[in-house]
Parts: C-alpha cells; sequence; structure tokens
C-alpha cells in the first residue's frame, strides 16, 4: 500500500523518519499553511469580513491507513513519542495534548459520517506555535486533506475548513471562528483571500508586494498566548451578548453608518463600555476590510498601512487585546518609517505584521529588536510574508 517518493522529491525526509517511527512506508505526504490576517480581526465569529493570506510556514503530515481502529499520532516537534487512540474512544473534552486537534478532525468527519478505520500519521512543522499564525489550524486542515486523500471523501475545501473549526470548536474546545481553517485550506500563491463569513463567498485578491517595491514583515513577539483561555471566550460572549441586545443576529449586522445610533441604544440599555467597544471594532473592522479591498482594487496598496495602523488602535483600545510587546513593535515601526502595522490573530502576544517600502525594511526591522533589547523583552524573529499556497499533496 505504501508509495515512497523518488530521493530527492517534497517529502523524502518526513518519508524516512515515519518508516523510522512506525516500521513501515506511508501511502502519501500533505502540507496545510499557516496564515497571517491582513485585516478582519475577530470578525469570523460575527459572521463578518476577513481577509488572510497563506504563509510559506507549514505542517507537513506522513499518512498511512490502518484497518484497526488505531490512531497513531507522532509530531518530530513535540515530546513524549507516540500517541495511540481508539477511534471509538475519541470523546470531546479528552485532553490529549497536541494530539487533541488532529484527534478532534478525525472525530468531526467520523461525526459526519465518514467510514476512517485509523491511521499513522507523523507531523513536521516550520508553523510558529503560539504567534498567532494559526498552527492548530494547520494541522488539522493537514489531518483533513490527507485523510479525505487516502479515503476518496470527496471533501470540497469549505466544507473541510468547517469540519477542521469543529474539531477545534467542540473537540478542543476553543471558540474560534472559520477564518483560520478557511486560509489554511482555501487561499492560492500570490493572493489575500477575502472571505464573507456569513455565506461563505470567496474572492481570491491579487496582492504581489515585492513587484509593488514593499514588503509585509511579520515580528512574532514571542510572548504566547492560548485561544481556548477565557479571554478570547470572553470577547465572544460580549459580542454575542452586544448583539443580542441590538436585537440583530450577528454584529455584521450593525452597517458602519449605523454604528452611531447603536452605541446610543446600548448606552441607554445599560450596557457598560466593554460591550461597547467590542461593538465598535467589529463594526469598524469590517468596514476596514472594505477599505482595503477597495484601496488594491484601485491598485493603491500603499495607502492600506494607514488602514492597518487603525485596526492595531481598535483591537488595542476597544477590544483590548493587544499588550506592551505588540504595542511597541507598532509604535516602534511607524515611527521608523513603516508604511503602517498592527497586531495580528487572537491577541494578547502573537504577531504584529508591518507594512513598509522593500528599502525600508531593514531599518524597520533593527529598530524593533532594538527596542524590544531596550524594553528587556526577549529578541522579537521577523520574517517576510509572503502570500503562498493552501494546503496540497506534496
Amino acid at each position: 500500500m505504501g508509495v515512497r517518493p523518488a530521493r530527492g522529491e517534497p517529502g523524502d525526509r518526513q518519508v524516512t523518519v515515519f518508516e523510522k517511527v512506525f516500521g513501515g512506508a506511508p501511502e502519501g505526504v500533505w502540507a496545510a499553511p499557516g496564515r497571517v490576517n491582513l485585516i478582519g480581526e475577530h470578525t469570523d465569529y460575527n459572521d463578518g469580513f476577513v481577509m488572510p493570506f497563506a504563509l510559506p510556514h507549514t505542517t507537513v503530515a506522513t499518512v498511512a491507513r490502518r484497518d484497526d481502529g488505531l490512531l497513531r499520532l507522532h509530531s518530530a516537534d513535540m515530546p513524549g513519542g507516540i500517541v495511540e487512540l481508539r477511534l471509538d474512544e475519541l470523546t470531546p473534552g479528552r485532553d490529549d495534548g497536541w494530539a487533541s486537534y488532529p484527534a478532534g478532525v478525525v472525530w468531526a468527519l467520523r461525526e459526519a459520517g465518514y467510514l476512517l478505520t485509523g491511521a499513522d500519521i507523523h507531523y513536521e512543522s516550520t508553523v510558529p506555535t503560539g504567534a498567532g499564525l494559526s498552527s492548530s489550524a494547520a494541522l488539522e486542515v493537514v489531518t483533513a486533506l490527507a485523510l479525505d486523500d487516502l479515503h476518496e471523501l470527496g471533501l470540497e475545501r469549505p466544507a473541510m475548513a468547517l469540519l477542521c473549526q469543529r474539531a477545534e470548536n467542540v473537540y478542543v474546545g476553543a471558540p474560534t471562528g472559520i477564518m483560520d481553517q478557511t486560509a489554511s485550506a482555501c487561499c492560492t500563491a500570490g493572493h489575500a483571500l477575502f472571505v464573507d463569513t456569513r455565506d461563505g463567498s470567496q474572492r481570491q485578491v491579487p496582492f504581489d508586494l515585492a513587484a509593488e517595491g514593499m514588503r509585509l514583515l511579520v515580528v512574532d513577539t514571542r510572548v504566547k498566548h492560548a485561544h481556548s483561555d477565557g479571554s478570547y471566550a470572553e470577547r465572544r460572549a460580549g459580542c454575542e451578548a452586544g448583539a443580542a441586545a441590538l436585537g440583530v443576529p450577528a454584529l455584521r449586522d450593525i452597517p458602519y453608518d449605523g454604528l452611531a445610533a447603536a452605541l446610543d441604544r446600548l448606552r441607554a440599555g445599560g450596557q457598560d463600555e466593554t460591550i461597547l467597544g467590542l461593538v465598535r471594532h467589529i463594526v469598524t473592522e469590517n468596514h476596514r476590510v472594505e477599505q482595503v479591498i477597495e484601496l488594491l482594487d484601485a491598485g493603491r496598496t500603499r495607502d492600506i498601512g494607514a488602514v492597518l495602523t487603525a485596526g492595531h488602535v481598535s483591537l488595542r483600545d476597544d477590544f483590548r487585546i493587544s499588550c506592551a510587546e505588540l504595542d511597541l513593535v507598532v509604535d516602534t515601526a511607524n515611527s521608523s518609517g513603516a508604511l503602517g502595522a498592527r497586531m495580528t490573530g487572537g491577541g494578547f502576544g502573537g504577531s504584529a505584521i508591518v507594512l513598509a517600502d522593500t528599502d525600508a525594511a531593514e531599518k524597520i526591522t533593527e529598530a524593533v529588536v532594538s527596542a524590544f533589547a531596550a524594553a528587556g523583552h526577549r529578541e522579537p524573529r521577523v520574517f517576510t510574508a509572503v502570500p503562498s499556497a493552501g494546503a496540497r499533496r506534496l
């Protein structure tokens, strides 16, 4: 059953490791990327607009089917050796550490009626964990894609993303929206992906910064965060409370030109400033996504920088999910010649993005690193984000 790639083909090293770990040949090698969100933060669970793109950093899965009901998982990046689970014992809420994410995907596929009989899977990843770059979504999507291919399930990419989101929401218990899994599954190289998370419609928006003399830097602050912690869940619950108080299905339904009236209604109804801030962020953030699309369509890419910075201010002051390190990146980058910058991801740490002219990128990077050293922070990791391909078989 196993098919070993010819020496030198993509995945050859992973095949060798798989054989050493599991004692047999795999049937194939798959990859799924992490993502950076250009604009549209925390809007996905409010039925709003998002605009991520895939990174070249991927999680790679080397896989072979089993027929004995066992799921055996191994990661080159995690200690502890093989995690062995029985398919008929997979239950939401059980804690298997990192293995809960792929186990959740298998559970979600079986819950959806797909017949799976077990698998051996070896993972390797270059997606930084805890950096707000969707390492968990990459792990989920690569698992789903491999099993879809091997079992010929015929899943469309949006449906695959929904199953992976269900795995994270229900099995793992992290109340994330649909953006991360959709980006990993559906992005294409050289494009940002506009997604209307209410109806699932997508549009690939050309985004080739290098051709226009610009770069998008990702600054990983190396401050860890966790989507399943209480702060993320509190923000989501607050958004839902705001929508309920306004009598709408989701905050997506509050138009930008109706924001002031909506905030007045909330004040009159006794809602506190925390809820008002959440509502204000979501409504203005959806508007910022629309602004960015209009600017890109008009060939005014440089002008999106100001929109990115406005998004950071909103996340910092209204949504209140920034931190000292993220603010330092944004403030230092902008004062050093960046076109714009903002935090990206779930918040409370993780990464920021910086839009810069190519010839200014090195100076900005040096300024940020120096600022972190002066503040006594751990040195950040900085790299250029290149819009890359979504999940695929290698």
